[in-house]
């Protein structure tokens, strides 16, 4: 019994002491960002733009896939229990509201997660095994201003926008599944969909990716510098970076939907 409790004990401390790091990154992210506008530098562009075009264009093609295949499920599930009440009509507003507040920003943050976080993990890591972090800070350069911030406003940038990429697939998907395979009315299912809608669904879906976001560039950039060891540190934190912005992802969007739900207007 001791021992159970000396594991949740140890446990609870390593969570703990993960958050506070990982909370130090943040501030002095921010730090960063809120000097840029005194100092020459602070951001290079060009390091910038790379990581928009890896993250973004790159991963445009799988959010659409994605994204549709969400759409379609979702309209197939939703027709197969709302006909048993005639309703099958109201496919479109549920799979349109579903996606834009829940699932578009939820499906778009787990495929950057396993997609471009473990990149970032791995990519940081691997200059911390071969020493190129410790040769920037020996050259007077700060690696969390050279490394961390492109990717992290790159990650800030990206996510809503595949966001509303991957909230348009979805409705496209669940209308052709709806009007092809369902025998839908298509300017019934259309007029449904719009006017099930509201501004709120709309940015509520984009405040979560924003959210979404600031989690796993930081969890991502943290575990790739926190490497110690050989290709097996590099292997392990890229795993940890991958389940532990799902895990956050999931928490994140729990508590941000019940605050939402209470605090925004509709």
């Amino acid at each position: 019994m001791r021992d159970f409790f000396g594991k949740i004990g140890e446990t609870s401390g390593f969570m703990m002491a993960g958050m506070g790091r990982l909370s130090g990154l943040l501030f002095e992210v921010f730090g960063l960002l809120f000097r840029a506008p005194f100092q020459k530098k602070t951001i290079q562009l060009r390091h910038l733009f790379h990581q928009v075009v890896l993250m973004g264009v790159d991963s445009f093609a799988i959010i659409c896939l994605v994204g549709a295949s969400v759409g379609m499920v979702l309209a197939l599930q939703a027709s197969y229990q709302l006909k048993q009440f005639g309703a099958e009509l109201y496919t479109g507003s549920l799979v349109s509201v579903s996606v834009t507040r829940e699932l578009g920003p939820l499906v778009a943050a787990i495929v950057l997660s396993g997609r471009v976080g473990a990149r970032l993990a791995a990519e940081l890591g691997t200059m911390k095994v071969q020493e190129e972090v410790d040769a920037l800070s020996t050259m007077g350069l700060n690696p969390v201003q050279y490394l961390v911030l492109p990717r992290f406003l790159a990650f800030l940038l990206i996510l809503p926008c595949l966001t509303v990429v991957a909230d348009v697939m979805g409705m496209v998907g669940g209308f052709l599944i709806s009007t092809l395979g369902l025998s839908m009315n298509p300017y019934l299912y259309i007029a449904k969909t719009f006017d099930a809608l509201v501004l709120k669904d709309i940015y509520t879906g984009l405040i979560k990716s924003g959210l979404f976001a600031v989690l796993i560039a930081l969890v991502s950039c943290h575990q790739g510098l926190s490497v110690e060891g050989g290709a097996d540190g590099v292997g392990r934190a890229t795993t940890s970076a991958v389940v532990t912005s799902i895990v956050l992802i999931l928490v994140m969007d729990c508590l941000s939907t019940a605050v939402m739900y209470y605090v925004l207007p509709a």
